[in-house]
């Protein structure tokens, strides 16, 4: 008989105390944070599946490591470390630190904006890439393939860039107006879904024929050296070390919130292929907006960490027990009738939100609807991926339409165990049971920019 589940390839060595208030008590928390669980505080939370960027457990080398942090202003030691692990993995020539992934994206979108009214083209742009295109004066449009959009059908690559949609695309904005290509690895918003390395290459060779530069966002970047190891038959024989090599080869720039692929609780990274004249002026806006160049941002500590656990995420062991976490829980769900996107992507679970209420319109953001009966059930703290979060169109301030309301069930690396991911599981099974007794929300405030994490809500009656 088969095992039910990948044995985590690690012990635990330290432990953190959960705690949960009673459902009347969670009843009153959620309305005193506006409906939004951005708001709640962390101590009224049982299981805390918001996020995966920066709340994942550390190692015991990672702890160790940041006992030797070099705190020099300039030149620090824990810099160079971290700075050859970096060209180690990934070829390129220059690295910068960034204190997190937004912190990469406000220094290099900027450089790559000449003119109001560029574009970035991308597979899809997740929240806050949107956003710093859109302050550079930039506007940002997705060509990610029809599949992803199927939450039923299997397809391995659904996170891949459609071709033809990309070059049409760049013809019609014409290419010396396509500021950039970001390749999001995996593709968070079509569900954690990954991107074949054939795609990867097909839309460098496109980018290059355009003279277009190519921007690897890649947060998850070792999680889809993985999937592409065990779906993509032509990268089989080859080690996630190798893929990853071959993937950075597909693009001139990579922004990392290492938060997540780095294991780290802080960071992120600017690593640049050969451009020596944009390394440069990163470097120059580096000082006023995150620090001097070889700190940027964060203590020698971090750096520290953050090279030990680059390393520690392109483990194949590693890698096999965080996937097989997120397809464990899916199942569960999928067997109980509860739709998710399909198959599992690399760091969550992405419920149907739209499919799950289909009676509550997206203007009224059934997705978010789902996610606050799911902490008032169990204390579970999850996410809107929706039309919530993508917001309005920055010239007309129309609300837009997802093509999808999804609740992200985002599972932190080496953190719960397979039975918290039953209880999870048990309380969305209860909300599904329920499900047509919720009801959409509106807003009572909404801030201009990344409105969901801030936002204040109330339901409609």
């Amino acid at each position: 008989m088969s095992k039910a589940y990948v044995v985590p390839p690690f012990k635990i060595k330290m432990v953190e105390p959960l705690r949960k208030i009673s459902r009347k008590a969670r009843i009153q928390k959620l309305k005193e944070a506006g409906y939004n669980p951005f708001a709640l505080r962390s101590e009224d939370v049982f299981i805390d599946l918001l996020t995966d960027s920066g709340t994942g457990a550390m190692s015991h080398f990672q702890w160790s490591a940041m006992m030797q942090g070099d705190e020099s202003y300039a030149g620090s030691r824990s810099y160079y470390h971290l700075e050859k692990v970096v060209k180690d993995i990934t070829g390129y020539a220059y690295v910068l630190p960034a204190h997190q992934g937004r912190g990469a994206e406000q220094i290099v979108i900027p450089q790559l904006v000449q003119r109001p009214g560029m574009f970035f083209i991308s597979n899809m742009h997740f929240d806050t890439t949107r956003a710093h295109v859109e302050l550079a004066g930039a506007r940002a449009l997705d060509v990610v393939d029809d599949d992803c959009f199927d939450t039923e059908k299997y397809c391995p690559f659904k996170g891949n860039f459609d071709l033809v949609k990309l070059e049409n695309l760049i013809k019609d904005k014409q290419p010396e107006n396509i500021a950039g290509i970001i390749m999001t690895v995996t593709n968070n918003s079509a569900g954690g879904q990954p991107v074949s390395l054939a795609n990867m290459c097909a839309v460098k060779k496109m980018a290059d024929h355009y003279g277009i530069k190519t921007i690897i966002d890649g947060a998850r970047y070792a999680e889809n050296a993985y999937f592409i190891s065990v779906r993509e038959e032509t990268c089989k024989t080859m080690t996630i070390r190798q893929i990853a090599r071959q993937m950075f080869d597909c693009a001139d720039i990579f922004l990392m919130s290492a938060k997540k692929d780095g294991l780290v609780n802080i960071g992120g990274l600017i690593a640049i292929k050969d451009d020596e004249q944009l390394f440069k002026a990163c470097r120059t806006y580096m000082v006023p907006m995150e620090g001097f160049p070889t700190y940027g941002g964060l203590a020698g500590r971090d750096l520290e960490a953050m090279a030990i656990g680059l390393q520690e995420a392109l483990d194949k062991h590693y890698l096999a027990h965080r996937i097989d976490e997120v397809r464990y829980l899916g199942d569960r769900l999928r067997a109980a009738g509860v739709p998710i996107q399909h198959p599992t992507g690399g760091h969550a679970v992405f419920v149907d939100g739209g499919k799950m209420c289909p009676h509550i319109p997206y203007h009224q953001f059934p997705a978010q609807a789902v996610v606050n009966e799911l902490y008032i059930e169990g204390g579970i703290r999850a996410v809107e991926i929706g039309s919530m979060m993508l917001g309005r169109d920055p010239d007309t301030r129309a609300q837009l339409k997802s093509h999808l309301e999804l609740i992200r069930l985002t599972i932190p690396r080496r953190t719960y165990t397979y039975t918290h991911l039953d209880f999870v599981a048990d309380c969305l099974i209860a909300v599904y049971q329920r499900r047509h007794t919720l009801k959409g929300y509106t807003f009572v405030y909404e801030p201009e920019v990344l409105r969901h994490f801030t936002a204040v809500l109330k339901p409609l009656e």
